[in-house]
């Protein structure tokens, strides 16, 4: 795994590739697909300040981070996602 980034917008991108990797992924459930191309349009969301782009990409996260049907590997993904987010900061 690589280094996490520091500064917020790298942070933003780096989560960015985690979720493109969920999306890409035909193993993982079509709901949780969803769940990470939602969170990936809301971090697309420049308008919006880093802080609360990724309040929002946690938010439609978390939503399915509890899925039975999840693949563990890609819970583990979201579960990264998510302790990445929680960091950026306005």
């Amino acid at each position: 795994m690589a280094a996490v980034p520091v500064d917020n917008e790298a942070k933003i991108r780096y989560v960015m590739t985690i979720l493109a990797g969920i999306i890409n992924d035909a193993g993982i459930p079509r709901n949780i697909r969803r769940a990470a191309a939602q969170a990936l349009t809301y971090l697309r969301d420049t308008k919006l300040s880093p802080g609360v782009r990724a309040a929002n990409a946690i938010s439609a996260l978390e939503e399915v981070s509890q899925d039975p049907n999840m693949p563990v590997h890609a819970r583990t993904r979201i579960w990264n996602a998510i302790t990445i987010l929680e960091t950026v900061r306005d």
